[in-house]
């Protein structure tokens, strides 16, 4: 198959399922779906917002032609905020069919977080919608960087995010720092529909198309690099599995600023011709945080159709393995893999990067076309392993049976505790906690000892008025678990207390902090 993007006359010849460009890809579905709507924001079965095929090609050429006047090209970055809906898709276009690189940015996103990710990913330009949810992110940017104070739009010069030249948002009364919709809108006019289509056919599968920015417990903001080409195998792939298809309303449950709203939904479900339903509020802390064990009413609600999904991260564009089964006894935080999606191929491997045999637990690898081609500023060789695997830091066991091999995932390597010489498995203990009464969910961390190396700690959210009997609670964990899995100290929580990054995880290292200040000498370890 070429690599080759197709000249600009051929551009609307291609078909949704042969496009390897995101601009090939929205150009054929414009001329397949036409009138039919893509993508919709609705609340209580009102329609609040939605944009058609043939609007989501026509909205996104006037905005990609503005940046284009803007001096926005191949390369350059731009960074946006903004909810589930039309908004996002046409946003999203705008900027990759240029051959820009689009920066989603979550709308959880806080001050400090705001101002490491625009000078970690180094956009040039910022498009923020107003307001989601009572967050103002004009404000809120205007908090985070006080040297946009006096500063004219277009024209910035800022210590803190040194690229950054312009920021857009879609309201008035704005700063004079802060430009509105008319500074891309505008400009286009100075753009042709001739000059766009040649930009596009110079667009290629190998160039960079999106940045996603995750963040892990123990660090800072990482941007994952993911070309056109990759981006359009998934989607072609992840379309078919999903079950995707021309009229289809797919509810977009997670938020598009990640990989899974991203590539499960929202560009599969346009390739497909579906309607992509949104709503301001999606799967994130109101329902439980990622990376965490799910509560019962949580693993209740996940029990959907198959696939039942394995795992998968930012850096695999999504998930990239299931199974046949739910779950496996004592394994509750992913489904048992037997299945992996095409264009992966995974290795368990130990640390000198050798796969491990039957009953052993090592490194879940990864490598392939749909994988991540870099990380952002972050040398190659700290994540990937000379032959092309990505170390991905999920520890997986291996399992040979009659039917093949089968992997379980164990837990995070770097979420695994060391207590009196023993790794424990926070995730094991998580779930112990919640299979008894009165216990909703639960938080396993360690904290610094110098008998044990970690002091194992519990923070639990009870069940409704449920009121937590915490002697009674370590007594029977005391007969399910291995005393040195059993935590020495527990504090009671509201979910509301969970500290959480803004992707969504559970912030290990802060909940650690806070556990370690309330139980200090004097404050009771059962609170």
């Amino acid at each position: 198959m070429s690599t080759e993007a197709p000249s600009a006359a051929d551009a609307d010849s291609q078909l949704p399922a042969d496009a390897r460009t995101f601009a090939q890809l929205l150009r054929a579905v414009a001329a397949a779906y036409g009138d039919a709507a893509a993508v919709t924001l609705e609340e209580g079965g009102d329609v609040l917002a939605s944009v058609t095929y043939r609007e989501l090609e026509a909205r996104s050429a006037v905005i990609a032609r503005g940046l284009l006047a803007r001096g926005i090209g191949k390369g350059a970055r731009v960074g946006f905020i903004h909810g589930n809906g039309p908004a996002f898709a046409v946003m999203l276009a705008a900027v990759s069919r240029i051959g820009a690189v689009a920066v989603p940015i979550s709308t959880m996103i806080r001050g400090n977080e705001l101002v490491r990710v625009l000078r970690q990913s180094d956009v040039q330009g910022l498009v923020l919608q107003r307001t989601l949810l009572g967050k103002d992110y004009v404000a809120r940017i205007g908090e985070a960087l006080p040297e946009l104070e006096g500063q004219q739009g277009g024209r910035l010069r800022l210590t803190r995010a040194p690229y950054l030249r312009w920021i857009v948002s879609d309201a008035e009364g704005l700063p004079e720092a802060i430009g509105g919709p008319a500074f891309l809108t505008e400009a286009a006019a100075s753009v042709g529909e001739d000059l766009l289509r040649e930009v596009e056919a110079e667009v290629h599968p190998t160039d960079q198309m999106v940045e996603i920015y995750t963040s892990g417990s123990m660090a800072l903001p990482k941007g994952v690099r993911h070309a056109h080409g990759p981006v359009c195998f998934r989607s072609h792939t992840m379309r078919e599995m999903m079950g995707h298809v021309p009229g289809k309303r797919v509810a977009c449950i997670l938020p598009m600023f990640w990989v899974g709203g991203l590539m499960m939904y929202l560009i599969p479900g346009l390739e497909a011709g579906a309607t992509v339903v949104c709503s301001e509020r999606t799967l994130s802390n109101s329902r439980f945080a990622m990376g965490s064990v799910p509560a019962e009413e949580d693993l209740a609600a996940m029990r959907g159709p198959r696939p039942w999904w394995g795992l998968g991260m930012s850096e695999t564009l999504g998930p990239y393995s299931w199974g046949d089964d739910f779950r496996a006894p004592g394994r509750p935080v992913c489904a048992p893999m037997d299945h992996f999606a095409p264009g992966y191929e995974i290795r368990i491997a130990d640390a000198g990067d050798r796969p491990v045999a039957a009953g052993e637990v090592g490194e879940m690898q990864v490598r392939g076309y749909p994988l991540a081609s870099a990380l952002h500023k972050i040398e190659r060789a700290e994540h990937f392993t000379p032959d092309g695997y990505y170390r991905t830091g999920d520890m997986c066991l291996v399992e040979e049976r009659a039917q093949g091999r089968r992997i379980h995932f164990v837990g995070r390597g770097g979420d695994m505790l060391k207590v009196s010489g023993s790794n424990v498995s926070p995730a094991e203990v998580e779930m112990e906690l919640q299979a008894l009464d009165g216990v909703h969910s639960a938080y396993v961390v360690g904290i610094p000892d110098r008998e044990r190396g970690a002091l194992l700690v519990a923070a639990v959210v009870a069940r409704g008025d449920a009121v937590l009997d915490f002697t009674a609670i370590e007594a029977e964990l005391r007969r399910r678990l291995s005393s040195y899995k059993v935590p020495r100290a527990y504090v009671a929580i509201t979910r509301e207390d969970v500290p959480l990054l803004h992707s969504n995880k559970v912030s290990r290292r802060e909940l650690a902090g806070m556990m370690e200040a309330r139980l200090r000498p004097g404050a009771s370890s059962r609170q």
